[in-house]
């Protein structure tokens, strides 16, 4: 490379930088003048919108309760920021020689505050000096009438920049990695060196949404955008800039959405069935209890989708116990009355093997046969099971994703259930096009033409409202948002370690009602690195010292998969009055006359998790109760103030949560508002992106403004040809050209 050019692109000789902290950008992804346009700030410091330390300790005194750790608020939830001078820092003894470091706080309100930090004592007894003027953020305490953050983030701001925030500047504040500290580059720096290269770098950057919509939404273009996120002008200015970058985040994403689901619809034809079910209204009618009105419903949506050639893509999300597999069986009875095979794929063989049994008992006396493909099965076996899939004599198949494997072939493929909460992405649905097509072509019912299956997904577990519009926005949604009329409300109380006795007491008493009861552990086997109980070990004691007199079976995922089939047999047969597992019950069996679920270690579990765990109780008539056992020092939870606080403190709000609703949508938002989406849909979600700048819990409206213009987009002008849509259309192939690079062609 020509060394005038490798200067001009390189960050190394940027006025300020150098080799070593070039080498600090580096390690950050910050190579050239240009990556510093994308490198936005991570929050601002505005003198006229942070909090005070008068106003925080008068919002703390109305949600703090030391009293009862499950009466209202724990903590004001959100970080606040504060900016004050340091007046005095002391260090103070406790414990076994630990030091800890105080650090006053004063803002000029009439209220001190103090920062505490329990590591690294000496260290910040150096960092700080009197009158420094600093930002702080946190989660703010209330202890002994005291404002405190605990190892709060901490910004330093120099007189100059003071001055700049006296005179009502908006500051940003930049991520910086603890090697770029090493390396000198501060806060200031930093801020210098964006601005050093932003007017200059400003010009490349291209507008990638159309005139008349940055118009609509009164949007400013993307450079203007870019220079407000970096030196705000104006709170307002750096609101529009936001709000144009969560748009365009969301916008692109729905755009690829709507665009495959407009393929789906378009290009991919299905069989178009009869609506009319003879099997179906039997079934109906012979069922032990009444569909809700919401099962009515979505039925219909369902089988309205099933009579179209465009293929269904539908999701089915309910809460536990709300009927998703009841509902999933009529579907398949209406493609079965239509000649067509069924497949119902669930993500694991446990719950395979319960969906299997579900519907082998609700079709025992139809003529409908359901078969299971499962890893165990031996060679012969598993020949005989294919051949019978292949003669089109098995009417449902049930299954892992094994079902989809080359050596399966099926007759008139018509119609698959997936049971799994994450997305059925294009390569499953590329080797369910092939399956399919190919189980027409037999020279009786060859429609001439590629077949795809209508498709239903349920969710395993609910799904907040703005996440399902950006993790299935291109799948039909329908909630099933009642429960049962026969259902009661499940109980939940978070007990203690010392309350055990009393809550054994209460399961004999249920038991002697006729009742049983699940205890579910973390653990298999005890373990001598983490101090969690275990089920083999408990089953042993609570067989022979708590419950001696009943007869207890255990349950756990090490167990031989026909040892756990005999195991939720015998207890849905009332063999065992108390079921002791592992969390492998999660997803196990439908037993109605179970009325209590204890959870020890409960602090240990998702929230997620928990719900599941509980929704294996209160599928009968009868009063249901779930108990969440977790240790003692939790109840004196608020009188701790350690650096770890903030995990336990997440670990109360679960337990709270689980306490106050049943509600498994409210769950849901609560769970990916603590864990963030990535950890609530784990790894095998497909291609949710990581967006800088909305937000999946709060950004609701955003979220649906961004579906419906692109559904609508895409619906207008599929092949984005129009004139007008020349800048979508250039922007789209950079970000999808992968999968949409037929679009490029002239």
């Amino acid at each position: 490379m020509d060394q005038h050019i490798e200067q001009q692109s390189s960050l190394q000789y940027l006025r300020g930088v150098g080799p070593r902290r070039a080498e600090a950008l580096a390690a950050a992804g910050l190579l050239f003048p240009s990556d510093l346009l994308h490198f936005y700030p991570r929050a601002y410091i505005d003198r006229s919108t942070v909090s005070s330390l008068r106003a925080l300790r008068d919002q703390l005194k109305q949600v703090h309760s030391a009293d009862d750790l499950f009466a209202g608020e724990v903590t004001l939830s959100s970080e606040i920021m504060i900016v004050a001078w340091v007046r005095s820092v002391r260090d103070h003894t406790f414990g076994k020689n630990r030091t800890m470091v105080v650090v006053t706080l004063d803002d000029g309100s009439g209220t001190a505050g103090e920062m505490i930090f329990w590591n690294q004592a000496q260290y910040f007894k150096k960092l700080f000096q009197p009158d420094q003027f600093v930002a702080v953020s946190g989660r703010p305490e209330l202890n002994g009438g005291r404002v405190q953050f605990h190892h709060p983030d901490i910004d330093r701001i120099e007189p100059e920049d003071e001055e700049l925030l006296q005179a009502g500047k908006i500051l940003p504040k930049y991520t910086l990695t603890q090697k770029m500290r090493d390396a000198g580059l501060s806060m200031r720096l930093m801020r210098q060196l964006v601005g050093s290269v932003l007017e200059r770098e400003l010009p490349q950057v291209q507008e990638t949404l159309p005139v008349d919509m940055l118009a609509q939404f009164g949007f400013p273009g993307r450079q203007d955008a870019v220079r407000q996120l970096h030196f705000p002008e104006s709170a307002e200015a750096l609101k529009q800039a936001r709000n144009r970058m969560k748009f365009e985040e969301l916008f692109f994403f729905e755009m690829l959405l709507a665009m495959r689901h407009h393929g789906v619809k378009n290009e991919d034809k299905a069989i178009a069935f009869e609506a009319a079910s003879a099997r179906a209204r039997a079934m109906v009618e012979k069922l032990p209890f009444r569909l809700t009105g919401a099962q009515k419903r979505v039925v219909r949506e369902i089988v309205g989708d099933m009579t179209s050639e465009a293929p269904m893509n539908r999701l089915l999300q309910g809460d536990v116990g709300s009927g998703k597999t009841i509902v999933a069986l009529l579907s398949m009875l209406v493609a079965i009355d239509n000649g067509c095979q069924c497949v119902l794929m669930a993500p694991t063989e446990i719950l395979a093997e319960q969906h299997f049994h579900t519907l082998t008992e609700l079709l025992h006396d139809t003529d409908i046969k359901v078969v299971q493909l499962v890893g165990g099965q031996k060679a012969r076996a598993r020949r005989e099971m294919l051949e019978t899939i292949a003669a089109g004599h098995a009417h449902i198949i049930v299954g892992t994703h094994a079902v989809f494997q080359s050596t399966v072939q099926y007759r008139h493929l018509g119609l698959v259930v997936i049971d799994e909460q994450h997305r059925f992405g294009v390569l499953q649905r590329a080797a369910l096009r092939e399956r399919a097509t190919a189980s027409f072509r037999d020279g009786d019912r060859d429609p001439g033409r590629e077949v795809t299956p209508h498709i239903l997904v349920m969710s395993a577990t609910p799904i907040p409202r703005t996440l399902s519009m950006t993790l299935y926005g291109d799948l039909d949604v329908s909630v099933i948002d009642e429960l049962p009329s026969n259902r009661k409300p499940i109980e939940t109380k978070v007990v203690f370690e010392n309350q055990l006795p009393s809550v054994h007491a209460f399961i004999r008493e249920q038991v002697q009602l006729g009742r049983q009861a699940y205890i579910v552990y973390p653990l298999v086997e005890k373990s001598e690195k983490i101090e969690l109980k275990s089920a083999v070990e408990h089953y042993e004691f609570l067989s022979t010292e708590v419950f001696p007199d009943l007869r207890l079976g255990l349950l756990h995922g090490q167990m031989f998969w026909y040892e756990k089939e005999d195991a939720m047999r015998d207890f849905k047969a009332h063999k065992f009055h108390i079921l002791v597992a592992t969390t492998v019950v999660e997803v196990g069996i439908d037993v109605p006359n179970a009325s209590v679920m204890l959870i020890e270690n409960a602090e240990r579990f998702g929230l997620s998790q928990l719900h599941q765990l509980r929704g294996r109780v209160g599928r009968g008539s009868e009063q249901s109760y779930c108990l969440l056992a977790t240790k003692d020092h939790f109840r004196y939870q608020l009188s701790k103030r350690e650096e770890q606080a903030g995990e336990r403190k997440a670990t109360i709000q679960r337990l709270k949560t689980m306490q106050e609703t049943t509600d498994g949508f409210k769950i849901a938002e609560v769970d990916l508002e603590l864990r963030g989406p990535g950890d609530v849909l784990g790894t095998r979600q497909s291609g949710l992106p990581e967006f800088i700048f909305a937000n999946l819990i709060t950004d609701g409206a955003w979220i649906k403004c961004a579906r419906d213009e692109a559904f609508a987009l895409v619906a207008a002008d599929p092949q984005l040809r129009r004139l007008e849509h020349e800048v979508l259309r250039r922007e789209f192939l950079r970000r999808y050209r992968e999968d949409f690079g037929y679009l490029d062609v002239a």
